[in-house]
């Protein structure tokens, strides 16, 4: 006859079961396919039989190199100057393209340089998934704090006793459920360049002064402008998490403080706060890898341009493998976020650990 422990504990798998079930299907399973085809040249459609490849996949995507490049000189050892007044190079393609001497950079193409009159380049094989992975971690360092941040600020608010106080919640969480395709073409409509909402009321804020601009058609604007979208769209979702947080807090907390005369910041940092730091830690988390998957707004607002100025790790993987085919492209690309995310999650993990 079965123990009393062991009928709970049936009875716990039962009811995991379903959950556990579609969690091994649809996610730990896809994982274990992309990771073997991320070693593979594996398309989409191909009448060609699939092969290993090994580490070709990431040392394309992650290849980098680095050339130091001496200006152009004239007969008597001078620099060469252009019209701007500044020196003159060599075309970095003379090192990528049919150069025996550099054969290690074949394929490789201009990232970005810096330096003096001995200028140094950055290669890499794939500048494209490169600029992805700088876009992605951008989005992500401003998002997290920032949405964070204004989220307590929200939960702050709203954590008091009064009247119509739940009208401004509903106000506040509503865009989280409101599908992100929907609010991405509401803000593409905004943030029109020609009629859109945001220029239009700038303009009539600065008297005409304003002209306005294309804030998704300019690199210099348009992940700035799919960061302001997401922060708003998802800010409410993590405003309840700090409002639950804040109700676990002991109201006995508050009313010694206010006993011992203690100021509103102080009131904040020695009881609210401490009070605070699981639910911090979930928030952090949660935060940062939804950030990483970054990918609708971009798909319905810039398609990755201008100018690959908004082009992310997830969009990238999904271009690869269903746009181009390239279903072992994508696979690694997956690999290789799943790695980012895991290791900035245990990093987060550790600093927020425990410390006696």
């Amino acid at each position: 006859m079965a123990s009393k422990f062991v009928r709970s504990n049936g009875t716990g798998w039962l009811m995991a079961g379903p959950a556990f079930f579609l969690m091994v299907t649809f996610i730990v399973i896809p994982f274990i396919f992309a990771f073997v085809l991320s070693f593979t040249n594996q398309r989409l459609v191909s009448a060609n039989p699939t092969e290993f490849t090994g580490m070709s996949n990431y040392s394309q995507l992650l290849g980098l190199s680095v050339l130091r490049i001496e200006p152009l000189r004239d007969e008597s050892g001078a620099v060469k100057m252009t019209a701007e007044g500044e020196p003159e190079y060599p075309a970095v393609r003379s090192f990528t393209r049919n150069n025996p001497d550099y054969a290690h950079l074949t394929g490789m193409r201009e990232w970005f340089s810096f330096g003096g009159e001995t200028k140094t380049v950055i290669l890499a094989r794939d500048v494209v998934f490169m600029t992805a992975i700088v876009n992605t971690f951008i989005f992500v360092l401003v998002v997290a704090p920032v949405q964070a941040g204004l989220a307590l600020c929200l939960a702050l608010l709203i954590n008091q006793k009064l009247r119509g106080m739940n009208f401004f919640r509903a106000v506040y969480f509503m865009p989280v459920v409101v599908s992100i395709v929907v609010v991405s073409l509401l803000w593409r409509f905004i943030y029109d360049g020609d009629s859109g909402l945001l220029n239009n009321l700038i303009s009539a804020v600065t008297f005409g002064a304003f002209s306005g601009t294309d804030w998704l058609g300019n690199p210099s604007t348009a992940l700035g402008a799919i960061i302001a979208m997401s922060v708003w769209q998802g800010v409410g979702f993590h405003m309840v998490i700090w409002l639950s947080g804040l109700q676990t807090i002991s109201p006995t907390l508050y009313e010694a403080a206010a006993i011992e005369g203690s100021s509103k910041w102080q009131t904040f940092r020695y009881v609210t706060w401490p009070g605070l730091k699981n639910t911090a830690v979930l928030i952090l988390i949660v935060i940062t890898m939804q950030a990483f998957s970054l990918f609708s707004q971009v798909d319905v607002m810039t398609q990755g341009g201008p100018l690959d100025s908004t082009q992310t790790i997830v969009f990238q993987a999904v271009e690869r493998g269903y746009g181009k085919q390239d279903i072992s492209g994508g696979s690694a690309i997956s690999v290789i976020l799943f790695v980012i995310v895991l290791s900035i999650s245990l990093l987060q993990r550790w600093i927020t650990r425990e410390k006696n």
